[in-house]
C-alpha cells in the first residue's frame, strides 16, 4: 500500500463519520486523496477537510475503484452490503458496525492492545469493536498482562449520543419540556430518559441479557485472546450527552497488588490514571468528551471476590469508541 493512501469515509455525514474526518485532520494522516460517501440525499453537499470543501458522493457499488482504505460508519446493513464489494476491489475496509466482528477471518482490533491483528486480514475487512467494549478493554488489557484476567462483572453507563443524534434530541427536548411544564414525549427510548436511567440498551435475548451486554463477552474474548473469559454485564442508558462510563470488577488468576496495578495502568498508551478520590479526582464523562484518551480511577481491592479489583473507566464513545479507533487502525496499515 502507498504511504499516502486514498481514503474513503462511508457514512461521512453521520456523527462518527464527521469525527473520523476530524481525526484524520488532527492527526495529519498522510493521505493522497479523500473521498466522502453517503446516501443519495446527501450527495452534492460538502464537508470541510483541512483547507478545502470536499463534495460528498453517493455510495454505490462502483464507488470503491482506486480506494485503498475505506472507513465504514453507516450501520450494519450498509456494511453487510457494501464492505464485501469494497474488499473485492482490493480496498481494505475498517468497519465500525457489528456486521463482521465475530467473523473468524475478520480481526477485531484495538490498536493499543492487539495491533498485530490488523496486519492479517484475509477478507480485506477489519472490524472496530463495540464502543463500550473498546473503552473497557483499554483499562483491562494492561491488568490482564500483569495478573491474568479470568472474569469481569461490568455495569455500563452509556450516553444518549450512543443512540445517534436522535438520542441527544430526545434528552434535550424532554429536559425543555420538564422545565416548561409541557408533556414529555418519548420516541427513541422505552421510557423517559430525562431525570432517569434505563437498564435497556439494544434488544433482549432469551438469556435475559441484551445484545449490547453480550458484546462485552464475545468481543472481549476475541480482543484479549481469552476464549474462556467469563463476563456478566448490565448496560444502562443515562441522561449524559457524550462519553460512556463503566464500573468494573475484574477477577484475576494471580493476586493483584494496587501498586503493580497502578504501574501497569500508567504504562498503557491511550489511558490516563486519574485516581485521587480524597481530593474529588476521578474520571467523569465531561472530562473525556472530545478527548482521545480514556481515563481510569476509583481503583481498589474488591471486598467480595478474591484476586479482584474494582475500578471505574470513562471514555468518549464517539471518539476512542469509534472514529479514533478506526483511524488508528488505518495508521497501522
Amino acid at each position: 500500500m502507498s504511504s499516502s493512501p486514498h481514503i474513503a469515509i462511508v457514512g461521512a455525514t453521520g456523527a462518527v463519520g464527521r469525527e473520523m474526518l476530524a481525526c484524520l485532520a488532527e492527526r495529519s494522516f498522510p493521505l493522497s486523496r479523500l473521498t466522502l460517501l453517503a446516501s443519495a440525499r446527501s450527495a452534492g453537499q460538502t464537508l470541510r477537510f483541512r483547507d478545502e470543501e470536499i463534495e460528498i458522493s453517493e455510495l454505490t457499488p462502483r464507488a470503491f475503484k482506486d480506494i485503498d482504505i475505506a472507513l465504514f460508519s453507516a450501520g450494519g446493513s450498509i456494511s453487510s452490503e457494501f464492505a464485501p464489494i469494497a474488499a473485492n476491489e482490493g480496498c481494505i475496509v475498517i468497519d465500525n458496525s457489528s456486521a463482521f466482528r465475530m467473523d473468524p477471518d475478520v480481526p477485531l482490533v484495538v490498536p493499543e492492545i492487539n495491533p498485530g491483528d490488523a496486519r492479517h486480514h484475509p477478507r480485506n475487512i477489519i472490524a472496530n469493536p463495540n464502543c463500550s467494549t473498546i473503552i473497557t478493554m483499554m483499562g483491562l488489557a494492561p491488568l490482564h498482562r500483569a495478573f491474568g484476567l479470568e472474569g469481569i462483572i461490568a455495569s455500563t453507563y452509556q450516553a444518549v449520543s450512543g443512540s445517534g443524534a436522535q438520542g441527544i434530541v430526545e434528552l434535550e427536548s424532554q429536559m425543555q419540556s420538564l422545565a416548561t411544564g409541557n408533556p414529555v414525549v418519548t420516541k427513541i427510548y422505552p421510557h423517559q430518559i430525562a431525570h432517569n436511567v434505563i437498564p435497556h440498551v439494544d434488544v433482549f435475548e432469551e438469556s435475559g441479557y441484551t445484545k449490547e451486554e453480550q458484546k462485552m463477552l464475545f468481543e472481549g474474548r476475541k480482543i484479549l485472546g481469552i476464549p474462556d473469559l467469563k463476563v456478566t454485564c448490565t448496560c444502562v442508558r443515562v441522561p449524559v450527552m457524550r462519553s460512556h462510563s463503566i464500573s468494573l470488577t475484574a477477577i484475576f488468576a494471580s493476586e493483584p497488588s494496587l501498586e503493580a496495578a497502578r504501574a501497569a495502568l500508567s504504562d498503557q498508551p491511550g489511558l490516563k490514571l486519574v485516581d485521587d478520590p480524597s481530593r474529588g479526582i476521578y474520571p467523569v464523562p465531561l472530562n473525556t468528551t472530545g478527548k482521545d484518551d480514556c481515563e481510569i480511577g476509583r481503583l481498589r481491592k474488591d471486598q467480595v471476590l478474591p484476586k479482584s479489583l474494582a475500578l471505574w473507566i470513562v471514555g468518549d464513545q464517539v471518539r476512542k469508541g469509534a472514529a479514533l479507533n478506526a483511524v488508528q487502525i488505518a495508521e497501522i496499515l
